[in-house]
């Protein structure tokens, strides 16, 4: 999608932020024996408020109102009723839509007490999700996001999951530009023109370079080889002056 006017810019940045304030709220709600569905419907009944629809759910029939993704869990993992505890990494995707906009973020928490090595990788994921937004800016390479990112990880020590990527987002939640790579790739020739809308989120990893279900679960993603994984994700648009983020929370 393109942005042609104010109001369509708007309607962007009223979705964006109930999606990014659900996620805030469900992040602070996360500590040890609540169960993914007990914080997957903290995050429906926000969204409801909110007059907005959960996109997982409404588009392609998911099994719950948000993504919550525990530990060798990297995504789309199902709420039920498995148990937080400490030291577990949880991810939480949350997209959405309203009045036919629609926009998607999501973010890594790790319930402590975790290891200096969890700590190092959810700040570096972080830092890995920042390093792409970077690169945003109409006129620019797509290809810069995977190259930047690419180096950051390689630098820190990390690895990339490499079949999981960013895509255009808007008037509906899976769109042109498709399959944005996060990690470097040679044959991406696309530029960001003016307006574009998109997501950033990259998988960083302490070894994973691979997302692959499992024969009972058509939904959830694993790791592959098996390693803490964490992401990050904004939906931006492509400026003049650079990237506009999309996602933030109110508060």
């Amino acid at each position: 999608m393109t942005v042609s006017s104010d109001d369509d810019l708007e309607s962007l940045r009223r979705i964006g932020r109930i999606v990014a304030d659900a996620l805030e709220i469900m992040g602070r709600a996360i500590e040890p024996g609540i169960t993914t569905r007990e914080l997957d419907a903290i995050g429906r009944d926000f969204l409801e408020r909110e007059g907005a629809r959960s996109a997982p759910e409404t588009v392609y029939g998911f099994p719950g109102a948000t993504c919550i993704s525990v530990n060798e869990e990297i995504a789309h993992g199902i709420p039920g009723e498995r148990p937080i505890a400490a030291g577990d990494l949880v991810n939480i995707d949350v997209s959405a839509e309203k009045d036919g906009w629609f926009s998607d973020t999501g973010a890594s928490f790790a319930v402590p007490p975790v290891t200096r090595a969890v700590e190092r990788l959810c700040r570096d994921g972080r830092r890995a999700m920042w390093t792409g937004l970077r690169q945003v800016g109409a006129g620019k390479p797509l290809a810069g996001i995977g190259q930047a990112v690419g180096a950051f990880a390689k630098k820190n020590g990390y690895t990339l999951v490499r079949n999981l990527a960013s895509h255009g987002i808007g008037a509906s939640l899976h769109e042109e530009p498709t399959e944005i790579a996060t990690w470097p790739d040679a044959s991406e020739r696309r530029i960001m023109t003016e307006g574009l809308v998109f997501t950033v989120e990259p998988f960083l990893s302490l070894g994973a370079d691979f997302a692959e279900n499992r024969d009972d679960d058509p939904w959830t993603l694993y790791s592959r080889p098996k390693a803490l994984t964490v992401q990050y994700e904004h939906t931006v648009v492509a400026t003049r002056n650079g990237p506009l983020v999309l996602t933030m929370p109110s508060q």
